[in-house]
């Protein structure tokens, strides 16, 4: 059985080997130790106020127990329980002080679209839906894709990496959405580690930028599907608004 600060490493590798998130050259998200990470995961600037919040509003003590950090990566579970607006103004209250200018839309006006999940963050705390349409080498739609945590079913393994069938993120000028299924490769191991090293053809998974993390169960696929598709149609009605 895979235990909180297992999956909160696995989910959390890709940006962390990326240099987008946590602490810089993070090795113990490559399997190490549960102290280890916990301490890693305490220095990540975005997952961790979630699952400190989360835990508060919860009563779950530890913020790196499973139930929490499954429910923050892939939605559903007991975040998806949570009251939206108090968990806007728990979450504010962390991230809020630390916020510059660059994060002026950190206010409660996010509380109509607040999940305690990292499709809330990626769509709705980072800036980058604020740039769509504005930047013609399509930078805005490629990181919202890369950072969302995605699913798919494997076609084809390689040593390295995977064909999967998987819905990509689109842009059509007004909103966002997801297209049908269609196949895309991702990398299996990198610096000589995978958290899935032994994925065949048929499997279900999570990929988190390009980077193969982990096996889904269809409970999983149907709370990170419902969960995306929420936090789009959230979204689109902020970029309605704002035209």
């Amino acid at each position: 059985m895979t235990n909180g600060t297992e999956i909160f490493a696995r989910y959390a590798y890709a940006p962390n080997r990326l240099g987008f998130c946590g602490p810089p050259e993070a090795v113990a998200l490559r399997g190490g130790s549960d102290a280890d990470v916990r301490a890693v995961a305490r220095q990540f600037s975005g997952a961790w106020p979630y699952l400190w919040a989360m835990s508060r509003l919860t009563g779950i003590s530890d913020p790196l127990d499973y139930r929490l950090v499954e429910s923050y990566w892939l939605g559903g579970g007991v975040g998806a329980r949570l009251d939206p607006a108090a968990f806007a103004a728990e979450l504010l209250a962390v991230i809020g002080p630390l916020a510059g200018h660059y994060w002026s839309h950190l206010t409660e006006d996010l509380a109509a679209e607040a999940a305690a999940n990292h499709c809330f963050h990626v769509f709705g705390v980072y800036p980058w839906t604020r740039l769509l349409g504005r930047d013609a080498r399509d930078q805005p739609r490629q990181v919202l894709d890369g950072c969302r945590i995605s699913w798919g079913t494997v076609l084809d393994c390689t040593p390295t990496d995977i064909t999967l069938s998987s819905r990509r993120l689109r842009w059509d000028g007004r909103e966002l959405s997801l297209s049908d299924p269609e196949p895309r490769r991702a990398e299996i191991w990198t610096d000589g580690y995978s958290a899935v090293p032994d994925v065949t053809p048929g499997d279900q998974v999570a990929v988190h930028w390009n980077r193969l993390c982990g096996h889904l169960t269809s409970a999983q696929v149907n709370d990170l599907e419902l969960s995306t598709l929420r936090q789009l149609h959230v979204t689109n009605r902020r970029l309605t608004a704002a035209r």
